[in-house]
């Protein structure tokens, strides 16, 4: 008798939209089991992703500013195995000088996009088994080398914070096998990157997805952008 081939399974933080659910919606067309998070109890793309995948989509409800939601998830996917754990969840709030910023908004953005994605790498990566990957949304805008125009100060702030935080989880467990990713979806047409960017989600997803799938097993820390290419920090 033949063995059912093996469906990978994700799970995607923030995917209720945009890059997040454009994520999902790629992976589930590739064959993978998706779960994805959503903020709150209202209808979202995914839940209309999951009504079309036909039990292949599963939609669980995550605050990731709050720690207990992190472990109330957790505990919830005891004894699944994720072959992706990916943090896309993120907030900006404006192009303002950082001097201009409330403290309460500087706080908020580099909570959410700094802090939690660590927070939940930190919960479930015991759910990734050696050959896994772990990854999180990054951004060109969070490498300090390349920052040359300005703009955006906070929500570029929290990128490099969380490529900083990523960069001392991979010292920390520098015997951990797992695969860790930073990835930049380029600039796209979201919230962020304005209707007038020159990539829409159809054309940097499916190469998120790729770049993600090339490094499948191969262990260490990288950062890359949907054509596979390294970031400079």
């Amino acid at each position: 008798m033949t063995e059912s081939p093996h469906r990978p399974t994700a799970l995607i933080v923030g995917a209720s939209r945009a890059l997040g659910l454009g994520l999902a919606t790629e992976l589930a067309h590739r064959g993978w089991t998706v779960i994805g998070t959503v903020r709150g109890a209202a209808r979202t793309g995914l839940h209309d992703l999951a009504d079309r995948c036909a039990g292949r989509v599963e939609v669980e409800i995550l605050d990731v500013t709050e720690p207990a939601q992190i472990v109330e998830l957790r505990n919830r996917l005891d004894g699944r195995a994720l072959d992706l754990l990916f943090v896309n969840a993120a907030v900006t709030r404006g192009n303002v000088p950082a001097a201009d910023v409330p403290a309460e908004v500087f706080a908020e953005v580099m909570v959410t996009n700094a802090l939690s994605p660590m927070r939940i790498i930190d919960s479930l990566r015991d759910l990734v088994p050696p050959s896994g990957t772990i990854g999180v949304m990054s951004s060109s805008q969070g490498s300090i080398s390349l920052n040359t125009v300005g703009g955006q100060d906070v929500y570029r702030a929290s990128k490099a914070a969380l490529n900083q935080l990523m960069r001392s989880h991979a010292a920390r467990h520098a015997d951990d096998p797992r695969t860790l990713l930073l990835l930049n979806p380029g600039h796209v047409q979201t919230d962020l990157g304005g209707q007038h960017a020159p990539l829409t989600i159809e054309d940097s997803i499916p190469g998120v997805v790729d770049t993600i799938t090339a490094h499948h097993g191969d262990g260490g820390l990288h950062f890359l952008d949907y054509h596979n290419q390294t970031v400079p920090w």
